[in-house]
């Protein structure tokens, strides 16, 4: 039998339709409404009738859900793109893990707004703000996915979402004295008397230069092929995923080419030479035994050293403990590339192109205000707003009166 109660709480009076349903353990589905009209509405529309049964036997809960779009993206692919690697698998799955551990009182095609705005909250309460973002990220790719599979007839999380929050620090990128402290540093590491740091730097180094005149992400420039050192630039046709193994680039805009100085490539050249003609690795950056380099051993031997011996560390706290680290990261050469970009006035489809970015709200959103800086610093404005507008009062300025 279905019935309406009122319920007084929190956000003021509501109106809950209680209905038969077989999908709940409990044998009742129920629906909220701000109005006691709109909750008779309902109950006389034969509403009921139609959210008392899920539109799939197979897939009835919250869970049964998740669980599905794991396996499409896992075996199938979504939207007929090839199926996930297996590092975002294992993302993937960690997500759904909290997903999962959240209490859905309702079956699934029962969930409506105000229930993704409850999770959200909780999300919001038990997790960073960036963790829950991602994860209420892929609960919208979860319930999109039911849509498509016919399970549910809208998406409820519609236009429900978590905003970066306005304190979100820019991301960090070296100014140009800084940069020509890396690349001199690199120079001297090169050149050091000891052979063995030298050789290793000839590596380095050129990787170093690579980076920072090309914007590539360093896991781009550790699986960079031979055959895509080109005459003029380099083509990015495969990158490493978090798993340290070779697949293509993060997205279809990651596939691109980018023009290179000449002394970079100068660079690049002679430490091909430098490996001579015994070496076989399709790889311009090899390991020792010819395969790529990770990115772990990269950032351990190579990075930290480089930002140690440019003085580039700072004083942090780890586990209780001051410790020193590196300012920079090796993607603070790759924002170093979008910022020198910037200021030479690129237009901003060259910067996205270059970068590698799905679409320009992705590098507006990185480099965004980067881009409002160097617009404001054009404007021509020598003496000020105030000045401008005194100097039209009455014909007159403020100093004259003086």
């Amino acid at each position: 039998m279905s019935d309406i109660r009122k319920r007084v709480g929190r956000k003021g009076t509501t109106y809950q339709v209680r209905y038969p349903s077989k999908a709940t353990k409990s044998g009742y589905a129920y629906e909220t409404f701000n109005t006691l009209k709109e909750a008779r509405a309902f109950l006389e529309s034969g509403q009921v009738h139609k959210r008392a049964a899920p539109r799939s036997a197979q897939i009835q809960t919250v869970p049964d859900g998740i669980q599905k779009w794991l396996d499409i993206c896992e075996f199938e692919g979504r939207d007929g793109k090839d199926p996930v690697s297996d590092a975002t698998l294992e993302i993937y799955k960690s997500r759904a893990r909290i997903m999962q551990a959240y209490s859905w009182d309702k079956m699934l095609h029962e969930l409506e707004t105000p229930d993704v705005v409850a999770f959200r909250s909780w999300l919001l309460k038990h997790y960073s703000r960036d963790q829950a973002k991602k994860v209420l990220s892929s609960f919208h790719s979860v319930l999109l996915e039911m849509v498509t599979q016919g399970v549910l007839a809208t998406d409820p999380a519609v236009k429900i979402s978590i905003q970066h929050s306005r304190y979100k620090t820019p991301v960090q990128i070296p100014s140009v004295e800084e940069a020509s402290l890396i690349l001199r540093t690199a120079d001297q590491l090169a050149n050091h008397k000891n052979q063995w740091i030298a050789k290793a730097w000839n590596r380095y180094r050129a990787m170093v230069y690579l980076a920072a005149d090309t914007g590539m992400r360093p896991q781009e420039y550790l699986a960079l092929p031979v055959h895509d050192i080109l005459e003029k630039g380099v083509r990015v046709s495969q990158a490493l995923d978090r798993s340290n193994k070779i697949g293509p680039p993060k997205s279809r805009a990651g596939l691109r080419y980018i023009p290179v100085g000449q002394h970079t490539l100068e660079l690049v050249r002679a430490y091909q030479t430098s490996l001579g003609k015994d070496n076989t690795s399709c790889f311009a950056f090899p390991g020792r035994y010819g395969e790529h380099q990770p990115y772990n051993k990269f950032l351990r031997r190579g990075w930290h050293k480089l930002m140690e011996k440019a003085g580039l560390m700072e004083e942090r706290e780890v586990d209780g403990k001051k410790v020193l680290a590196p300012i920079y990261t090796p993607y603070s050469l790759r924002h170093f590339y979008a910022s020198m970009l910037i200021s030479q006035k690129k237009d901003l489809k060259t910067i996205q192109t270059r970068m590698g970015h799905e679409d320009a709200a992705m590098t507006l959103n990185v480099y965004g205000h980067l881009i409002r800086m160097k617009e404001a610093e054009e404007i021509d404005e020598p003496n000020g707003v105030v000045f401008e507008v005194l100097n039209n009062f009455c014909g007159k300025s403020v100093a004259n009166l003086m």
